[in-house]
């Protein structure tokens, strides 16, 4: 029984790093709904492997590295691969000048990024109430949210038949996530109606966002939430 409830927080940590691999696979293969019911999996396995080891007391060095290990690939590679995807058509070709290389090779930038921010918000014991730069599930909502729509509507058809504006789109979202600017994490450190602001603006502005666009209004919903983060700098300690 000790095994299985010392163990069962570590497994659901596995399981995300399970999902992760199946999406990336289906995400070079073409096939994005099975990459976005994989990465649904992996962050409710994300939430929960964390859930339990605080429920069951059994939080432990290997299950912080077991995590961090998991959101690399669901959270760092998949959305790595996704500007990789997006770039793919443009060839070698930018602005009208070649270059010795395939552009689509800088989308992986969000990937080395992705690294860097797991490992320096391992080290850091500031982020308890806020993040420090974007999350790497939420940036990988809003890449991968983004190129879904693209393929499954057709919307953002101006950003994807842009080279340019595809690799301004992968500097900013690699540098936010080891950028200074704290943003709003779900934890609630007290009870006061004025201390909540900043996550209650985001949660009634995110189902606001959600009922009016749907699956296009998942990567504006990161928007959103950057920018309320932005507006309530000054609350998030």
């Amino acid at each position: 029984m000790n095994f299985i409830k010392n163990n069962l927080a570590n497994a659901l940590t596995l399981a995300n790093l399970f999902a992760g691999c199946i999406g990336a696979i289906h995400l070079i293969l073409g096939d994005y709904q099975t990459t976005a019911i994989c990465l649904v999996l992996s962050a409710i396995f994300d939430f929960f492997d964390g859930f339990v080891a605080r429920a069951l007391k059994s939080n432990s060095n290997l299950g912080l590295q077991l995590d961090s290990l998991a959101d690399m690939v669901s959270f760092g590679v998949i959305p790595g691969l996704t500007m990789y995807k997006a770039l793919e058509p443009f060839g070698s070709e930018l602005l009208g000048l070649h270059f010795p290389f395939e552009i689509k090779y800088m989308g992986l930038l969000v990937t080395v990024f992705s690294c860097l921010r797991l490992a320096i918000f391992n080290l850091d014991e500031e982020q308890r109430y806020y993040f420090k730069g974007l999350n790497t599930p939420t940036n990988t909502v809003l890449l991968f949210g983004l190129y879904y729509a693209f393929k499954e509507t057709g919307n953002f058809s101006f950003l994807f038949a842009n080279e340019l504006l595809l690799l301004l789109l992968t500097v900013i979202t690699s540098w936010l996530l080891i950028s200074p600017i704290k943003m709003i994490a779900m934890k609630f450190k007290s009870k006061q109606l004025k201390d909540n602001y900043p996550k209650i603006a985001l949660l009634v502005g995110g189902i606001v966002i959600l009922a009016i666009f749907q699956t296009v209004g998942i990567p504006m919903l990161v928007i959103y939430y950057i920018l309320v983060s932005l507006i309530f700098q000054g609350q998030l300690k």
